[in-house]
């Protein structure tokens, strides 16, 4: 409860939902539970009952969680938030174990910036040594970009929220420290996911942890705190490279110049910047008024939406017809680091088939593409 910082009033309406008799705090503060309001109880965390049956208090140390370290947060997290943020953590600590066990270190390589270092000269910095081969294709970008960031001691994890999920989470991503970035699946626009990973880049450099959900739109309010500015700025240069000085050109963007929108979208696809993103930079800079800014927003929107009922009309069409359904659901990016500490581990004998199995999240038959 004080992980999730839940009131005991609310945790109590939490567990009750559905009852017709509320749940008392009688029922729950007393050395037995029912097994019915345990199961409830699980429910919330997630846990298994095993873990309720384990007489060692719950770690309420800094070291245990993100949420003994830091108060607040850019975002008002939700309870899927909260669980994913939690999953997270403790499969940092327990892998961070691993490694030791089996003498790896996951040394910082990078020096800890601040916010008065300029954004734009850290970025031409780091660029250079985690920017990958650039390629069209945005989700092997993406890979690229993990396994960068993996031969440097950083961690990247994705998860993934599925359509039929009851608790999604209201965060695109976040930084733990020493050296672990988590994203959500962004299998829609993976631009957005891109740009989510290079923000919290920024917050490793700075060695800020942070969890947030990141608006495009929001990147031009200044009423953004100086770190938040600093890792959107960052973000912003990384991506772009030499193309910022291209967009720095610009004097100004309007219906009069056709709104440039083929350079933008030039740029975009040469940065996996997105356009609105690049619109949004325009902003910033006062290149492009308000109101004309939120007319190309409301452009990109019905695009958007426009595409996505196009797609809809096509699947339908095809279930009408009787055509299996093409896709299968998405499965995360994982980490060269991971799967090599996890190598490490079974070779040494830390770790059994089951249990690497567990941990790469991969059934038994896909076991020989990790282990020989």
């Amino acid at each position: 409860m004080n992980l999730y910082k839940f009131s005991l009033d609310d945790f109590l309406i939490l567990i009750s939902k559905g009852l017709k008799n509320q749940i008392i705090p009688e029922d729950i503060l007393r050395d037995e539970i029912k097994l019915s309001h345990l199961k409830r109880i699980d429910k919330v965390f997630n846990k298994g009952l095993h873990y309720y049956l384990d007489p060692k208090a719950p770690e309420t140390s800094k070291e245990a969680s993100i949420f003994f370290r830091k108060q607040n947060f850019n975002s008002d997290l939700n309870i899927g938030a909260k669980k994913i943020v939690n999953h997270f953590e403790e499969f940092k600590i327990s892998l961070s174990a691993i490694a030791k066990l089996s003498d790896m270190e996951y040394e910082r390589v990078f020096p800890i910036f601040s916010i008065n270092d300029n954004p734009k000269s850290v970025a031409k910095e780091i660029r250079e040594i985690l920017y990958p081969v650039f390629t069209n294709n945005l989700k092997d970008f993406l890979k690229a970009l993990i396994s960068k960031f993996a031969e440097h001691n950083i961690l990247v994890f994705e998860f993934v929220e599925y359509w039929n999920q009851k608790e999604k989470a209201n965060i695109d991503g976040f930084f733990l420290n020493p050296n672990v970035i988590v994203l959500k699946r962004q299998q829609l626009s993976f631009r957005r996911e891109i740009f989510t990973l290079i923000h919290e880049l920024g917050h490793f450099l700075l060695n800020e942890e942070e969890i947030e959900k990141l608006e495009i739109e929001h990147l031009a309010n200044h009423n953004l705190s100086s770190i938040e500015r600093w890792c959107n700025d960052f973000s912003f240069y990384f991506l772009a490279g030499d193309f910022a000085d291209t967009l720095e050109k610009i004097h100004s963007v309007g219906p009069e110049n056709d709104y440039q929108f083929e350079l933008i979208e030039k740029i975009s696809k040469k940065t996996h910047l997105s356009q609105i993103a690049l619109f949004t930079r325009l902003l910033l800079e006062r290149k492009i008024s308000p109101s004309n800014y939120n007319n190309v927003k409301m452009e990109f929107e019905k695009a958007f939406k426009e595409r996505q009922a196009e797609l809809q009309r096509i699947k339908e069409i095809e279930k009408a017809q009787g055509k299996k359904q093409r896709g299968s659901a998405p499965q995360p990016i994982k980490s060269p680091l991971l799967v090599s500490t996890i190598q490490t581990a079974f070779y040494e004998g830390i770790l059994n088939e089951y249990e690497v199995c567990k941990r790469l999240n991969i059934k038994p038959d896909k076991l020989d593409r990790y282990i020989q």
